[in-house]
């Protein structure tokens, strides 16, 4: 029971880290680079919108 919560309020902390990251770099135009499918991938901010709605 008490594994559940410490493992629920780390993945609600690393969610808000995510979209706080994913602001940050929208705000600023910074370039945010992630491993997808096992390739290297820099998204540039200005870009990061569209990134966003094809994942979901």
């Amino acid at each position: 029971m008490k594994n559940n919560i410490i493992k629920d309020k780390v993945l609600k902390g690393l969610q808000l880290t995510h979209e706080r990251l994913i602001k940050t770099k929208k705000a600023r135009n910074f370039n945010l680079v992630i491993s997808q499918n096992g390739q290297i991938v820099k998204i540039h901010g200005k870009d990061l919108s569209k990134y966003e709605a094809s994942k979901k």
